[in-house]
């Protein structure tokens, strides 16, 4: 079929959107709401009419998750089900978390991202912005094979991106038999602690992997010249 246009005002706002991302906007970059709103002029709730994208994949964020922008820009970062095609762009029904599952589950998850380990108002290493955490679904195959969805918390920035992260219990328990009683028993000291305490070697070995190339020549001569 042909695709629409955005500027075809026989469709409805979400499709004529939905194009106007793709057709201007372009993946990856931002714009403003009120460009948005100068594009659709006489449109309803067009506001409303980008964030129903959500429902359909569309990946469009806002300066609570990406910390670059300011309060009236969105960025384009996925495009989803193409909501101009029949059949498509039916909003997926919701079920909604109650205040007593999200305090249980960050309750369970210590109040911290389960990805990234950072906690409700922490600032990120880069001191771009602090923490917000809430509640994903995560699917879940299980040790018997079958699947369900799960609660787990994250942090802001974390979420952006992952909404089809999956985690598969059954391979990491099949992982886990390859390991020696050494090993088996530091993993348990850091389940038991629910943290990871890094040894000065890997603190060292991951500060040096983020050092630009001639930096990184300066330590590997000092220590490849020690070790002759």
């Amino acid at each position: 079929m042909d695709v629409p246009s955005w500027q075809d005002t026989k469709n409805g706002g979400k499709i004529r959107v939905a194009r106007w991302l793709v057709e201007v906007v372009g993946v990856g970059n931002a714009f403003t709401k009120t460009a948005m709103r100068e594009a659709f002029p006489g449109v309803t709730q067009i506001d409303r009419r980008m964030r129903d994208l959500r429902d359909n994949g569309w990946v469009i964020l806002t300066s609570r998750e990406d910390p670059s922008l300011n309060s009236n820009e969105h960025r384009f970062v996925q495009e989803g089900e193409p909501v101009w095609v029949p059949g498509k762009g039916k909003s997926k029904p919701k079920s909604t978390l109650t205040a007593a599952q999200r305090s249980e589950t960050m309750k369970a998850d210590n109040y911290l991202c389960r990805s990234c380990g950072v906690g409700a108002g922490e600032q990120y290493g880069d001191s771009r912005g602090s923490a917000q955490l809430d509640i994903a679904r995560r699917q879940v195959t299980l040790a018997d094979g079958t699947t369900e969805t799960q609660l787990v918390t994250e942090c802001n920035r974390c979420r952006v991106g992952n909404g089809a992260r999956d985690a598969d219990v059954s391979a990491l328990l099949l992982d886990l038999e390859s390991l020696g009683s050494v090993e088996r028993k530091v993993l348990a000291q850091w389940m038991q602690a629910d943290q990871r305490t890094y040894s000065i070697l890997e603190r060292l070995w991951g500060t040096y992997r983020t050092l630009p190339d001639q930096s990184r020549a300066v330590i590997k001569q000092k220590i490849l010249g020690e070790s002759q």
